[in-house]
């Protein structure tokens, strides 16, 4: 038997991304570290390999493939975009692998080999659009980058919009990484909307925010993909009193939350902040954890069966994983920017969300339509120009 249990995580230290995936990794880390530091697992110390995808869905791909056969780590936490999970969602599945994947997303996929732990569509996106229609007014603007999350989210979101009577004066995408933000930013000023829908990722949403200012726009934006570490990069004063959507803010006031954000702080800097992302990570890792303990074995066929059902009191609250589908029944919360680059929640929903990652409005076949058609036209890619994770 190995000494140790082998783990990857394949994230992006570099590039675009790395503004977003860094955090993460440092929870994953963290989690590891707490586990180790309590005797392991079946006896044994978790080993971690690390690969960087370098906000680079090839580099992605290859970092997969290097982790499962070259290292033969039992699991990988890893992928921040859409893009570079669809890129190692089949070598995953061909390799008969897990993955563990910590990030809000469009839905329309279901996989044995991925346990998503950030929200669907249901559980983020939809609700908030119809907090802000409400609370923010009609007339929506859609800011976007150009790859498959945000493509796949404006088709939902244009639906609501459609059902609720809400108004689209505007829609335009950059390509992931850019900062050329001008064009839409003067089409915005020109929609004279009441809401800005954001779900630009990355180090872009700085350039975003700050031509926002510069052009005097005070349009209020509800984000899909800006926590409090993106906050850390993006000038306070070009984010105070925008809006975001997440399964968790750092202000959460739990007891499970405020010790888990003092850890998370003690190791890493008082500076740091933690974000939905961070602490679907952290919970990953300690999910996969229980359920190899629970088959008393790290093997990927024996974790996969375990995990079914499996629940935890996380630093968001409790979740559990449905053994249908392979997401999390999660909350929900609407928080505004605050001076301190944390947020005040004003909003939450009552229960904890079902996870339903394909809107029934269509079926599935028709959704796979129209992710093909995507894909096909960024000719073989799942973002546009091939710029980026």
């Amino acid at each position: 038997e190995p000494e140790t249990i082998k783990v990857g995580i394949l994230h992006s230290l570099t590039g675009t991304m790395a503004i977003s995936e860094s955090s993460v990794v440092d929870a994953s880390m963290m989690a590891i570290d707490e586990i180790n530091l309590s005797g392991g697992l079946l006896g044994r110390q978790i080993e971690v390999v690390k690969y960087d995808g370098r906000s680079d869905w090839p580099t992605f791909a290859r970092g997969a493939k290097s982790l499962i056969v070259d290292h033969k780590v039992d699991v990988v936490f890893g992928c921040w975009t859409s893009a570079s999970r669809k890129t190692v969602k089949p070598i995953f599945e061909r390799y008969d692998h897990l993955l563990f994947y910590p990030v809000q997303y469009e839905g329309l996929e279901q996989s044995e080999n991925i346990i998503y732990t950030g929200s669907t569509p249901n559980q983020q996106i939809l609700p908030a659009v119809k907090w802000s229609l409400a609370n923010l007014g009609p007339r929506v603007y859609l800011a976007s980058s150009d790859y498959v999350f945000p493509r796949a989210a404006n088709t939902l979101i244009k639906q609501q919009l459609a059902a609720l009577g809400g108004q689209l004066v505007g829609e335009a995408y950059i390509n992931l990484g850019s900062t050329q933000v001008k064009a839409m930013v003067e089409d915005i000023k020109k929609s004279r909307a009441d809401l800005i829908l954001n779900t630009i990722n990355g180090d872009s949403n700085i350039a975003f925010f700050q031509q926002l200012a510069d052009a005097g726009v005070s349009t209020p934006t509800m984000s899909f993909s800006i926590a409090e570490d993106e906050l850390q990069s993006i000038k306070v004063d070009t984010s105070v009193d925008h809006y975001a959507a997440w399964s968790y803010f750092q202000s959460l006031p739990t007891p499970v939350n405020q010790a888990f954000v003092t850890r998370f702080k003690g190791k890493f800097g008082a500076h740091r902040t933690t974000n939905a992302s961070v602490a679907a990570a952290y919970a990953g890792v300690y999910l996969w954890a229980d359920a190899v303990r629970q088959a008393q074995s790290s093997d990927t066929h024996f974790v996969r069966e375990a995990l079914k059902g499996m629940s935890m009191d996380a630093p968001e609250g409790q979740v559990w994983i449905s053994a249908t589908n392979n997401h999390l029944w999660k909350p929900l919360h609407i928080g505004q920017v605050k001076t301190d680059g944390q947020f005040e929640i004003l909003w939450s929903e009552e229960q904890v969300i079902r996870p339903l990652p394909y809107p029934g409005y269509r079926n599935r076949q028709s959704w796979h339509g129209f992710l093909d058609a995507l894909y096909r036209g960024w000719g073989g890619h799942w973002a546009a120009e091939n710029e980026g994770a």
